[in-house]
């Protein structure tokens, strides 16, 4: 992936950086997601996981993990592409990549003091979510729902996409 941001980090130096951050004494709070289509429910998300911490660290799924979590339309933006908008995003310290299906590998190793996720209530019935909240409580960490905003996801402006419907 070329890098074009000096925000756009592989994951080792996620590592490096979070260690160094921590050191420091700063709160590191981290996210997950395809960010496919950037909209304004992303923004939201990210500008509520920031104001939660001091270092804010976004993983983004591989188009390869993409495709297997959304099917084979997906994703709609390349993968460099979505790193590099998140990158461009004042609430966003830094980004990555990973490959795997699920975040549950990287918040092991990453371990942050607070792993966000937004979606509404349901999500807490899901089973992903159910194994990150595990994973995060299991080291002393947090994890912190915001708010799902309503009608606004990469899914349903695809669906107004393709019937024509304004947003």
């Amino acid at each position: 992936m070329k890098k074009t941001s000096n925000k756009i980090k592989s994951f080792k130096e996620i590592l490096f950086t979070t260690k160094n951050a921590r050191n420091r004494g700063n709160k590191i709070v981290a996210t997950n997601g395809c960010f496919d289509i950037l909209h304004i429910g992303h923004i939201r998300n990210l500008i509520a996981a920031k104001k939660l911490g001091d270092v804010l660290v976004v993983g983004i799924n591989s188009d390869i993990s993409v495709k297997e979590n959304k099917g084979p339309s997906r994703p709609i933006i390349p993968e460099d592409e979505r790193a590099e908008l998140l990158a461009a995003l004042e609430a966003v310290d830094y980004v990555f990549v990973f490959s795997a299906r699920t975040p549950f590998g990287w918040i092991k190793r990453l371990k942050p003091d607070i792993h966000v996720k937004g979606g509404g209530e349901d999500i807490r019935k899901h089973p992903d979510f159910i194994k990150q909240k595990e994973i995060v409580e299991s080291y002393g960490g947090q994890v912190v729902l915001v708010p799902h905003t309503a009608g606004k996801s990469t899914s349903s402006i695809l669906s107004k996409i393709n019937s024509g419907k304004k947003q």
